[in-house]
């Protein structure tokens, strides 16, 4: 058979990218696999232990960690702060986006370049006023405060998405409807909703893992233990069993767990918020 030079460089190219993509991914996913393997070991065998997987699970380890560490309630206020967080900055992003992109009134473009201009602050930029503020309304250590600062957190980002998605709907259904009898809060549900749920989907993804994962905040506003978020519950948690590497480590798992799930089955959904962010750029 005769030698194709054209043929074998562009088999070698694509050998040497997925050499390299397999490297950066088990590079990745190592840390969660030592992490999942440690938190079924005992404090004795993790650091002597060289073998691939642990001869014996040790489930003692979760227990430990959900009974002891108070996770059951941090997972719970988690969950509720996510939630929270994420239908209002739906709700009001969607009506502020939908007002720039569809209603005409007076510093429009100004009051829009206002919210754009809000990204460029960095979230730490915004602890020491928000802190003062909350102080002040006495919203300090009290789960609305919280969410009213968490909201605010993502509210730019989210209006900007979704007012590029809006921009795209097609005026002729909006005509249709105001024919129908439907005023701007009529279309606003029946028809620019349900058409912006792609990208209403990437507004939720990114606001729940950006609740989730959040941590300085919730550590400056919530000090009672019975509200604290399952990250600061985790430092909590962490400086207790600091010597436990094994227990710690399940606590790890069971933080990490419920993002990497969320992350496989909304996978698509996150690739489209990428290219919904290019296309606002």
């Amino acid at each position: 058979m005769q030698f194709n030079k054209y043929v074998f460089n562009k088999g070698l190219k694509g050998a040497l990218i997925h050499i390299f993509l397999f490297t950066v991914a088990v590079s990745c996913l190592f840390p969660l696999f030592w992490m999942l393997r440690s938190s079924f070991m005992s404090n004795e065998t993790i650091f002597v232990n060289q073998s691939v997987f642990p001869t014996e699970f040790n489930w003692q380890n979760y227990a430990t960690a959900w009974t002891q560490a108070n996770f059951a309630v941090y997972i719970f206020n988690s969950v509720i702060y996510t939630a929270s967080v994420v239908f209002v900055i739906v709700i009001v992003a969607s009506l502020a986006a939908f007002a720039f992109s569809r209603l005409r009134f007076p510093g429009r473009k100004a009051l829009f370049y206002v919210f754009v201009a809000a990204m460029m602050i960095p979230l730490p930029g915004s602890f020491v006023p928000l802190f003062v503020m909350m102080s002040k309304l006495n919203l300090v250590d009290k789960p609305v405060g919280y969410i009213l600062c968490m909201s605010n957190v993502g509210l730019s980002v989210s209006i900007l998405l979704l007012k590029t998605c809006f921009d795209r709907m097609p005026l002729d259904l909006e005509d249709a409807a105001r024919i129908d009898g439907c005023n701007s809060l009529q279309i606003w549900w029946h028809v620019a909703m349900p058409l912006a749920r792609p990208a209403i989907a990437v507004v939720v993804i990114y606001n729940a893992l950006n609740v989730w994962n959040e941590y300085i905040l919730a550590f400056l506003l919530l000090n009672n233990k019975n509200l604290m978020t399952l990250q600061t519950g985790l430092m909590r948690f962490n400086g207790s069993y600091q010597v436990d590497y094994p227990v710690l480590m399940a606590g790890l798992t069971m933080t990490a767990v419920p993002i990497i799930i969320i992350y496989l089955v909304l996978q698509k959904h996150i690739e489209k918020g990428s290219l919904l962010a290019l296309w606002s750029v």
